[in-house]
Parts: structure tokens; C-alpha cells; sequence
């Protein structure tokens, strides 16, 4: 029986979807990126560049420091979430062999949580006057290091990052144990035949041939740390101070306020930033694979 391939128009209906309510929203939004449109008057004027140099230049508004706090945040979750997932990943596959599924379980339990109810919960237990955390420090005598974790503009940053690497280490490691999974059980034989030690076993073998899905991983947790919205949002509403405020918040907050050019613009730009750098991760990544 000879093989037809289907009709295009199987495909116009999802594809006119896809084109009436991203690819042109998008184009408008690029367009918009270029104007001074807000909520105070109808005209919308053409600028130029101007929502752009306000972003990178402009002191008084801050967009410099939130795109900081943004780049910071990303770097610190992509590294402990890889690192301590790599490390759960290789205990639960190589190390703990009694009862692992039931600790993969319990690893995972978090990254089910909704984002929401994990920062309501945080958001309580890290609050300095009635905090779970602080109480139970000065209960046991370790008063001295109770904080102000949320509410101090040197801490607040680092306890959304702790936060969220609690959340999502779970999801990175069963990615991690898949791949570990996927490894041929001949190379370590062959390793131990040889002599080889645990960690040269690790760095010669498991590290090259994980190195694909460690690529999947830096690219989600690069895509998501850019974006990040919900966890700042609850926890510490940009604060204290603004030490908090990313990207999506600055853009959630330009929102709000009606100045849509210069949010459009903010967004266009994360946007572009997101598409670049993932490319280039993946690009660097499968050289290093294929080395």
C-alpha cells in the first residue's frame, strides 16, 4: 500500500491558532517595544530606542539592578540545583541501593508542590518574628543565627534562591537518574577491571556521557531562572527595597502602572536574551560532548 503523507490542511486549524494568538501578538509586541504606548492617553508615538535606553542607562528607575538580580539568580539555581541534583541522582543510583524508589519519591515530593502554596509556606516559615526557622533556633540555643531571611536586603535574595533550589531540585535529579539509567552498566565494568577509581570512573564516564542531558537541564533551568516570577512575587513582593525585583517583576510592575511601551520592550529584550543564551548553551555543551 503505498504511503500518503497527510494533507497540509490536517494542520491549518492548529497552525491558524498558533499564528492568531503567538507569532502576532509577538510582532505587535515587538512593535510596541518602539513606543511610548501606556494607559494615559490613546496616541501612541513611535520613540525609537528610547524604552531601551532608559532600561540600560536610566539610574532612576532601577533596570540595571533588576536585571542583576536576575542573572544572579539564575547562576546560583542552575549550579546548586545541578550539583546537589547530580549528587542525589549518583547516591540513588549507585549508592543507595535499599528502599531508593521510595527515597526518589521523597526527593521529587517537592517539585509537585504548587509554587504558590511552597512560597506561602516558606513565606511563614521564614518570617523573623514568628518563623518556624527562627523559633526553632532559639529554642535550641542557636539564637545567634536567626535572621531577618526576608526582610534584610543582603539575605532576601539568597533565601529565594534557597527556596527554589529546595523546590526544584527534585524535577532536575529524576531527569539526572534517566540519564544515569540510559548508561551502559559495560563502561563502569570495564573501568573497574581496569582499576579505575569512584571519581575518575565519574569524570571520565559518567560526567561525557551525561553530558547531554546535564544540556537539557542547564538549558531548563536557564530558561526558567530569566523568567522567574511567581516565588519572588509571594515571598518578598520585589522587597525589600527592591533587592528582589527581576526581570518579570519590573515588567509585571510597568504593567500595572500602564507604562506598556517600556514593559513590551523589557520583555522583547528578555525574549532575545532567552533565545541567544540557550543556543549558545546547547552549542557549547554538544562541542563539549562531542570532544
Amino acid at each position: 500500500m503505498k504511503n500518503k503523507a497527510y494533507p497540509f490542511y490536517f494542520a491549518s486549524g492548529a497552525l491558524f491558532l498558533y499564528l492568531l494568538f503567538f507569532v502576532l501578538p509577538s510582532m505587535m509586541g515587538l512593535f510596541y517595544a518602539f513606543t511610548d504606548w501606556n494607559s494615559y492617553t490613546t496616541e501612541v508615538n513611535w520613540v525609537g530606542l528610547d524604552n531601551f535606553k532608559t532600561i540600560f542607562f536610566s539610574t532612576s528607575q532601577g533596570y540595571i539592578s533588576f536585571i542583576k538580580n536576575t542573572v544572579v539568580f539564575t547562576i546560583a539555581t542552575i549550579i546548586l540545583k545541578t550539583v546537589i541534583a547530580l549528587g542525589l541522582a549518583v547516591l540513588l543510583t549507585q549508592g543507595i541501593k535499599r528502599l531508593s524508589y521510595i527515597h526518589r519519591v521523597i526527593m521529587y515530593l517537592p517539585a509537585v508542590l504548587p509554587m504558590l502554596v511552597v512560597s506561602l509556606i516558606f513565606k511563614s516559615i521564614l518570617n523573623p518574628a514568628t518563623g518556624f526557622l527562627n523559633t526553632m533556633l532559639n529554642d535550641v540555643g542557636l539564637g545567634f543565627l536567626a535572621q531577618k531571611w526576608l526582610t534584610d536586603i543582603h539575605l532576601a535574595l539568597p533565601s529565594v534562591i534557597g527556596v527554589d533550589t529546595w523546590k526544584g531540585v527534585g524535577y532536575i535529579m529524576v531527569i539526572l537518574i534517566a540519564g544515569l539509567q540510559a548508561i551502559s552498566k559495560d563502561y563502569y565494568e570495564a573501568a573497574s577491571i581496569d582499576g579505575a577509581s569512584g571519581w575518575n570512573t565519574f569524570t571520565n564516564i559518567t560526567l561525557p556521557l551525561l553530558m547531554p542531558v546535564l544540556s537539557v537541564t542547564t538549558v531548563l533551568n536557564l530558561l526558567y531562572g530569566l523568567k522567574v516570577f511567581d516565588i519572588i512575587f509571594v515571598l518578598t513582593n520585589g522587597g525589600p527595597g527592591r533587592a528582589t525585583d527581576t526581570v518579570y517583576t519590573a515588567i509585571f510592575q510597568d504593567f500595572s502602572k500602564g507604562r506598556f511601551g517600556i514593559a513590551t520592550a523589557l520583555s522583547t529584550l528578555l525574549f532575545l536574551v532567552m533565545v541567544l543564551l540557550g543556543y549558545f548553551v546547547i552549542r557549547l555543551m554538544h562541542r563539549e560532548e562531542t570532544e
